[in-house]
């Protein structure tokens, strides 16, 4: 939900990254309680459906990196969804809280004693578990996604719910307030007399009603040769994938049949220090020039950039290897590592190679596994974010390609900004082909399973908050289904430029995988 868009001043899959912000919240719930109890008494005496809005954050203003992005002030938000609601939602009465987890949202529930008819949460940062605690409620309960905030833990919760068939819980995913207005009319209904199951059913409509139709789905057209199955399956096993998760290094087990070797944080920074300066220097002038715009990162930053794209190289080389996936944050905040790797990712991915982010080896094994059977594009690891209002998908990170066709393939425009969740470092903003079919997949051994959808790419989201890159797509196929897998599968997805389905189901037949179609 788009409740406010902030003037232009990267979340990830990793649960880890934001739990170590779910502190930090208790003296704003008690003021939010203060302000209620009055409110309350007046609902009290209204005889209207008396609804609490609860607002899962980490505290009204972000105090470190996480979706959206540091330094957000979410009080505007708060503010205009809560008065917005109370003006457009008249025979409704309002009362608002927060809390960043299960033990303030206990407390929330604890202290309505029944006093409250039904429960709003928006989700305002990624992880912060509150609506699982105000569902044990029975009540009616809307969950709203604030999207490019809240929006990873808010699709693998909802997963859940629709998974455990939760049965007084509805959601709403839309950019558009109008939307939520009318989610949250449905609450009427209960007050004359219908059950919380006839409450979702309610917005389920609601929400479907206000989608738009299927638009046209026609593509421009995309000539290129895929691998056989055999032919793609030994590209993968040739392949490496080198994982920097710690300061641990030695051999780790295949993962979908791809060698894959533990590499220690020192090894790659000693390997950022040892690179050439010089090299660093042009490999920074390069990206300067190439370039639509720097914004807010300094010459040291591009070089240091540069140099971490040059120790990666030279690791790759040292191992044998042709994919890397890196800890980033982990290692950048512990001060293992001194420099982010996104640009270097970014130029390993245009060059046929594989950079991926946050030591996800996962995706990675994926990201080897596209490009080796479309002979050298690049997949494009992403935090998604689902937009009922515009029936989109939005694949969202701060690292991306500017070669979606593949090294030899036409260019498209980026510009080097700071990673967005901290606003520090380097990386990329691609502004990636229209037009086009793409094809998203994860690729999953222990289950021996490929999910997989596909869609249009229609459009590249300038918003400033949480990561950089974000590429619209119009999905295929039923876009509601695509609220159902992100429980058992985690947030990140593989998006790869093309039409895949054909090769990708054949090679999942070749592996013995089962493809699950997840739209």
């Amino acid at each position: 939900m788009d409740m406010q868009r902030q003037p232009s001043g990267c979340a990830c899959c990793g649960w880890s990254r934001r739990r170590f912000l779910a502190a930090g919240c208790g003296t704003c719930l008690g003021a939010a309680g203060i302000l209620a109890a009055p409110r309350l008494t007046r609902a009290a005496q209204s005889g209207k459906m008396r609804i609490r809005i609860v607002y899962a954050l980490h505290a009204p203003v972000q105090p470190g990196p996480d979706w959206p992005n540091v330094g957000f002030d979410f009080n505007p938000v708060m503010q205009r969804i809560t008065s917005t609601l109370t003006s457009r939602c008249p025979d409704l009465q309002f009362v608002a809280s927060m809390a960043n987890g299960p033990e303030q949202a206990q407390k929330i529930l604890d202290d309505d004693k029944g006093a409250i008819d039904g429960y709003i949460v928006c989700q305002l940062n990624c992880w912060n578990r509150v609506v699982q605690t105000m569902a044990t409620s029975g009540k009616p309960t809307l969950y709203v996604d604030f999207q490019y905030a809240g929006s990873g833990g808010f699709l693998v919760y909802t997963a859940a719910f629709l998974r455990s068939n939760t049965p007084n819980v509805g959601f709403v995913a839309s950019s558009r307030m109008e939307d939520l207005i009318e989610a949250v009319k449905c609450f009427g209904i209960v007050g004359k007399g219908s059950s919380p199951a006839e409450f979702v059913a309610a917005t389920a409509r609601v929400r479907s009603s206000r989608m738009p139709k299927a638009g046209d789905l026609a593509c421009k057209p995309d000539s290129f040769q895929t691998l056989s199955p055999a032919e793609c399956i030994a590209a993968m096993k040739a392949s490496k994938i080198l994982a920097v998760r710690d300061q641990e290094s030695g051999s780790a087990d295949p993962v979908s049949g791809i060698p894959l070797e533990r590499v220690s944080f020192a090894e790659v920074n000693e390997a950022w220090k040892a690179a050439d300066k010089d090299e660093s220097r042009a490999v920074a002038d390069r990206w300067r020039r190439g370039a639509t715009d720097v914004i807010d990162v300094s010459r040291e930053t591009l070089e240091t950039s540069a140099a971490m794209y040059l120790g990666m190289k030279s690791v790759l080389k040292k191992h044998g290897a042709n994919a890397i996936t890196i800890n980033c944050l982990g290692g950048f905040y512990g001060g293992h590592i001194h420099a982010y790797p996104c640009l270097g990712f970014h130029e390993l991915n245009n060059e046929g190679l594989i950079g991926a982010c946050e030591c996800d080896v996962r995706s990675t094994a994926t990201m080897v596994m596209l490009t080796a059977l479309t002979q050298g594009r690049p997949g494009y690891i992403s935090d998604p974010v689902i937009d009922t209002a515009k029936r989109q998908i939005i694949y969202a990170h701060c690292v991306a390609s500017n070669r979606a066709f593949g090294p030899k393939g036409q260019t498209n425009p980026f510009a080097i900004m700071t990673h967005s969740e901290d606003r520090q470092g380097a990386s990329v903003r691609s502004i990636l082909p229209l037009g086009y079919m793409t094809t998203t997949v994860e690729m999953e051994q222990g289950r021996k399973e490929i999910l997989f959808h596909q869609g249009k790419a229609v459009d590249n989201d300038p918003d400033d908050r949480a990561c950089r890159t974000k590429l619209a797509v119009e999905p295929v196929g039923d876009i509601e289904k695509l609220f159902t897998q992100w429980d058992q599968w985690g947030w990140h997805r593989v998006t790869c430029y093309g039409d895949l389905k054909e090769p990708v189901f054949a090679l999942a037949e070749a592996m013995g995988y089962k493809v699950l179609e997840e739209a």
